[in-house]
């Protein structure tokens, strides 16, 4: 039985086509309107990068914990390399996520004016190919989260290069994820990700391996996302509903435990962030179309702080 998504589904070769443009940009705005989520197909983010990109995150997660263990600096907050398992919990969430990930940033030249404000990207030695491929895919998705960001801009009213001008050179971060097989003695209130909002602009999520991503409905029911094959999931996050005065949603989504405890997920989220500097005061024209101002004034900087310190990340 063929599948279908329960969610909207785009094409990004219509953003670049002229007759389609403007209908791609009222469907991208809707659905962040609506839901916060939509899926984008024929994004030139490469299949077979992307599962080599699998196998990699398989080959390192199955290596032992002492392993692993060695890639795991508490000084960076999570930002870079390894994070045990049980380490990051979501905000308000009294119990971890039963998840461990690993984190790559941006590789920039060493003489380039913003690497010395970013830590230095890990690679496991064990897996040769891996910071090869990871960095491949984050150029890629990267490119793809700038375009998305430009059509984002125009439904807004500004100018088209105003968001992806703020993450140009970011400290964005491609999230690479192991949900292990559920433990019989986990605490019950235990999640794969427990409910939560994604702290940046929007998060591009790579095929993952298996179901179980869900988001919340305003009727307060859950709905099934699916992992369709040459699709990437594409949602807004707390940065972007903060700078368009919540005209854009930060939907709340979980990952759910399988029915199958033995099973395994891999899942590969793109997080794309403005630079620190950015100032994150809700647009004037936003505000317009909203009411009256509803977030505060704040940095990229500083909301990221305040938020790593929620979740568990940073003190």
């Amino acid at each position: 039985m063929l599948l279908t998504q329960t969610i909207p589904v785009l094409d990004l070769r219509d953003f670049h086509t002229d007759d389609r443009r403007q209908t791609f940009i009222s469907q991208l705005g809707r659905a962040l309107e609506d839901i916060g989520f939509f899926a984008i197909a024929h994004h030139s983010v490469d299949a077979e990068l992307i599962q080599a990109a699998y196998e990699a995150t398989q080959a390192f997660f199955t290596l032992p914990e002492s392993a692993k263990r060695q890639y795991e600096d508490l000084t960076l907050h999570g930002q870079r390399g390894f994070t045990a398992f049980g380490r990051e919990h979501a905000k308000d969430h009294p119990v971890p996520d039963l998840k461990e990930f690993w984190h790559v940033g941006r590789s920039l030249p060493p003489d380039y004016p913003l690497a010395a404000h970013y830590p230095a990207n890990l690679s496991p030695i064990e897996v040769p190919q891996f910071a090869t491929v990871m960095n491949q895919l984050y150029a890629q998705l990267d490119a793809c989260a700038a375009e998305l960001l430009k059509a984002c801009a125009l439904y807004l009213g500004e100018p088209e290069t105003l968001l992806s001008d703020m993450m140009r050179d970011s400290d964005t971060i491609l999230r690479v994820i192991h949900y292990p097989p559920i433990a019989p003695d986990v605490h019950p209130a235990s999640l794969r990700a427990a409910a939560h909002e994604d702290i940046n602009l929007i998060t591009l999520l790579c095929e993952a391996t298996d179901k179980g991503l869900e988001l919340l409905q305003r009727d307060g029911t859950w709905r099934s996302i699916r992992a369709l094959p040459g699709q990437i999931i594409v949602d807004s996050g707390d940065m972007l509903q903060q700078l368009t005065n919540g005209l854009l949603k930060s939907t709340t989504h979980r990952v759910v435990n399988p029915a199958d405890s033995r099973d395994r997920r891999f899942s590969m989220p793109f997080f794309a962030h403005p630079r620190p500097e950015v100032d994150l005061t809700p647009l004037p024209n936003c505000i317009a179309k909203t009411g009256k101002q509803a977030f505060p004034s704040i940095t990229a900087g500083a909301y990221l702080q305040q938020r790593l310190r929620e979740i568990g990340l940073a003190e």
